[in-house]
């Protein structure tokens, strides 16, 4: 398999018809021959001489020319599965999908150059034994396809590692066990292939986009529904529309159901979604939708019904860990310490190439630092190793290689955590303030101080932070303490004249302050208990009584506005006089709920 590899030139395509080698600037014209002429005089008269052997020859070509002494037969001719001699069927229109190659596909990945001629062509496997690679999804490699290869060749390529190394099965798929284990009815519908429409929701980096293609790639295998895939960033709803067309006569004439993929559906705005309803409703469609926003807020309800939502978490450190040491064995990475303990397996590796050593513990912190997003993680491995690669002395002289050694600081200088996850328009948003809120309620100033630096490093408004602190002091602290209110307006008067960062302190102050005084709810449910009252009244509300009314004319004197007030001031002691309305005479709201006649 490695010579032939090596024999053919790394930018040369093979033709689709007659499978012969050709340079990229040769093979449109071949091809206009290849296609209008015969079979057997296209492959005769066009074909340019190369280096090596084609890897495979047409059936018809079979039949005309004999096969040279030095031509390797193919790993799986259609001689060996019994079928009937050659017919005049391109190879290309063939139903068996499983005789292909990959040869096109190593050439970009090798070189990184990728022209308009060689996307989609089949090529004859070279040998699956040794490259039984799974069929990529939307042309992505994977594990098994880049296994194998030279560290430095792999991380030379411009494409993000995590993109790269995408798993295609449930298996390689890690750190959600909860949604996809074996024992739970999703894992036992993706099995089946009765696939129902789902919003995958979660925080970047769980593995959202990654599930929806593990679903596309087993329907693929299987055949049992196509996949299509469209981002809400950038479909209109016209796009939208031609897909669900599409899928419509793909169901009435092949009687094959169509997954629409959709990445962040919250793009979409509620008409967008709409656009929807009846396709998922009637089965049409089966709708994947992949947010990182809660669906209850920007997800229609109506298709939300329709739907089940899965909740994906956020990756925890071992699940990292296991995706870090899948992407270190996929790349030829050696973990120093396993090295060390199994000297055994030192030398196996291509003395031609470097030798990429990481230390387990840069992997450890890969897995603490990238906050449960694999997506940063892995491109921050990536980072770290192309560093130190391009840093690195060439090889000697003596063609000896040479070793390079990722350490925990080329990590933490690869993957600094810049940021906090968190989004001031989000659900976070809302649960950050609440989790603030209750402790200080619960005068729990570490846990009320730690809420209030990850809203402020976060990014929050402090404004709104100090808004929701005026609103504790009255709320929470009420007249258990009543300077607390001065000291909470104090606080949002000093945010607006310094901003940050200089308020922090500030909003620190005032929030340790709010945990430790004491707390009064009385005013707070006084007062709810009036809106129930006032709510729940039947009837006309009871007017005001007379003597408490205003009388700035002469007129209101002579209807008895404000006749037999008695003046407060005047009286030595208490007033013994009405202030509620005659039906609500001796309600005490303080203490009164609605339930109460």
């Amino acid at each position: 398999m490695a010579n032939e590899m090596t024999a053919t030139p790394p930018d040369s395509v093979q033709c689709p018809v007659c499978f012969k080698d050709f340079t990229s600037s040769t093979i449109n014209g071949h091809l206009d021959v290849c296609l209008l002429n015969s079979a057997t005089d296209s492959c005769s008269s066009t074909a340019t001489e190369e280096s090596g052997p084609p890897v495979k020859k047409s059936r018809i070509c079979a039949e005309a020319e004999p096969r040279s002494p030095g031509v390797n037969k193919p790993a799986a001719s259609s001689s060996s599965t019994g079928s009937p001699p050659s017919t005049a069927i391109f190879s290309m229109f063939q139903a068996n999908k499983s005789k292909v190659s990959l040869q096109s596909e190593r050439n970009v990945l090798f070189s990184g150059k990728q022209t308009a001629v060689n996307k989609g062509i089949k090529r004859s496997l070279l040998n699956e034994t040794e490259a039984a690679v799974t069929e990529p999804v939307k042309n992505q490699p994977t594990v098994k396809a880049t296994h194998g290869l030279s560290p430095r060749t792999l991380l030379s390529i411009d494409k993000p590692l995590a993109e790269m190394l995408r798993p295609n099965t449930l298996e390689e798929y890690f750190g959600q066990s909860k949604v996809v284990g074996q024992q739970t009815l999703l894992r036992s519908l993706l099995d089946s292939q009765e696939i129902p429409s789902l919003i995958l929701w979660g925080p970047p980096g769980c593995g959202k986009t990654t599930l929806a293609h593990i679903i596309a790639s087993t329907s693929k295998k299987k055949g049992t529904a196509r996949f299509v895939t469209l981002s809400a960033t950038s479909t209109s709803t016209n796009e939208v529309r031609e897909v669900i067309k599409q899928a419509q006569n793909e169901l009435r004439l092949c009687k094959r159901k169509t997954i629409l993929f959709i990445d962040e559906i919250h793009r979409f705005n509620k008409s967008q979604q709409d656009t929807f309803l009846p396709h998922v409703e009637c089965g049409t469609v089966t709708l994947i939708g992949a947010t990182t926003e809660n669906p209850s807020f920007q997800v229609n309800a109506a298709l939300l019904s329709r739907c089940r939502v899965l909740v994906l978490e956020k990756l925890s450190v071992e699940a990292m860990g296991s995706i870090l040491d899948r992407a270190v064995a996929a790349l030829g990475i050696r973990v120093l310490e396993q090295d060390q303990a199994n000297p055994k397996h030192q030398d196996q590796t291509d003395g031609h190439q470097p030798k990429i050593y990481i230390e387990q513990k840069a992997l450890d912190t890969i897995a603490h630092l990238c906050d449960g997003d694999a997506r940063a993680g892995l491109n921050g491995l990536q980072l770290a190793v192309q560093a130190q690669v391009s840093f690195a002395r060439p090889l000697g002289q003596d063609g000896s290689s040479q070793e390079i050694l990722v350490k925990e600081e080329h990590i933490k200088e690869g993957l600094q955590r810049s940021h906090i996850l968190y989004d001031r328009a989000g659900e976070e948003h809302y649960n950050s303030i609440s989790a603030l809120h209750k402790s200080m309620r619960g005068s729990h100033e570490n846990a009320s101080l730690y809420w209030l630096g990850r809203m402020l490093e976060g990014g929050e408004d402090p404004l709104y932070v100090a808004r929701r602190l005026v609103r504790f002091a009255s709320e929470d602290v009420g007249m258990a303490d009543p300077s607390a209110l001065p000291q909470a307006v104090s606080a949002f008067q000093a945010c607006h004249f310094i901003g940050m960062p200089e308020c922090e302190v500030i909003l620190a102050q005032c929030v340790v302050y709010l945990a430790r005084a004491p707390k009064s709810v009385d005013i707070y449910k006084a007062y709810n208990n009036v809106k129930a009252c006032l709510r729940n009244h039947k009837g006309p509300l009871p007017p005001v009584p007379l003597h408490l009314r205003n009388a700035p004319t002469k007129l209101m004197k002579q209807l008895g506005y404000s006749k037999g007030y008695k003046y407060n001031p005047a009286f030595s002691g208490p007033v013994e006089q009405d202030y509620l309305p005659e039906e609500l005479q001796g309600i005490n709201f303080f203490t009164w709920t609605p339930s109460d006649p």
